[in-house]
């Protein structure tokens, strides 16, 4: 598949239509509407900052933790938004691919850009709980959308490679949300990773290598608080360093051309 074509008027106008959309769909019915893309993680934060921030008085150390802790939700539930909407995609557009051929990377992309929509509200949010909790603003905001783009292509990534086979076998979309449940409690979203560090410094560069952990704590760092931890000011080894970077970049190769692959035999088995 050539780069023009992948890239061509007709492809781009039929991307921009189905995330029109999707992100319609998702709200319609709705008595609240498109403000749930705003209240569903602010509603996670509020459960979660009262148990762990004022319950088990987790965070203290931690200059500016609200916004820390929201920071953190917020971009989870963004990466298991996305991949979820991007495993599930070309089996709801099963009509659509039986119907009509096209290149079917769009189906997941769009699914997914729907979720890149409700992120960029959300990050409005963050940097006005950021100036309103007394976060001084700094050159450093200007590295979070690279953080934010690393994130995007991981879930990506995992959408084309997942998706791809839950079309042939369903199963595949409760057996993410299981291992998705299990992967929250491994990324410092709730628990700062310095509470890790203080226990084993070995468990916490671990953690660091995984590429979530990486850009939530890079955007933590970059936009909220200089003192989190990061791969960078941690993890002494260069190469460990990008090392969640490549693995992102190689997942997502790895994915699209095993999608690419499947997806020539997708009509049928939908």
């Amino acid at each position: 598949m050539s780069i023009p074509r992948v890239f061509n008027k007709r492809n781009r106008v039929l991307l921009k239509e189905l995330t029109k959309t999707d992100f319609k769909l998702r709200y319609q019915g709705s008595v609240l509407g498109y403000l749930w893309a705003l209240l569903r993680p602010l509603m996670m934060f509020a459960i979660l900052y009262v148990v762990f921030a004022k319950l088990l008085k987790i965070g203290g150390d931690i200059p500016h933790y609200p916004v820390y802790l929201l920071c953190g939700t917020t971009m989870w539930s963004f990466f298991t938004e996305c991949t979820s909407q991007g495993i599930q995609a070309m089996v709801s557009r099963g009509d659509l691919i039986r119907k009509i051929s096209f290149p079917k990377y769009i189906v997941v992309i769009s699914a997914t850009l729907t979720a890149v929509i409700n992120m960029l509200i959300n990050v409005v949010v963050i940097i006005v709980f950021a100036l309103l909790n007394g976060v001084t603003p700094s050159w450093t905001w200007l590295l979070v959308p690279l953080s934010l783009i690393e994130l995007y292509l991981l879930s990506l990534g995992i959408a084309f490679f997942l998706g791809a086979i839950n079309v042939k076998y369903r199963d595949v979309t409760s057996i993410w949300e299981v291992l998705s449940q299990a992967l929250f409690y491994t990324v410092p979203v709730i628990y700062p990773i310095s509470l890790v560090a203080g226990t084993s410094v070995m468990a916490a560069k671990v953690i660091l290598l995984n590429p979530i952990a990486q850009a939530i704590q890079d955007i933590r760092h970059n936009l909220i608080t200089p003192e989190s931890i990061t791969t960078w000011n941690y993890i002494g080894n260069a190469f460990l360093q990008v090392l969640p970077i490549l693995l992102v970049v190689a997942l997502l190769v790895i994915a699209a051309l095993f999608f690419r692959k499947k997806s020539k035999f997708f009509a049928e088995e939908i």
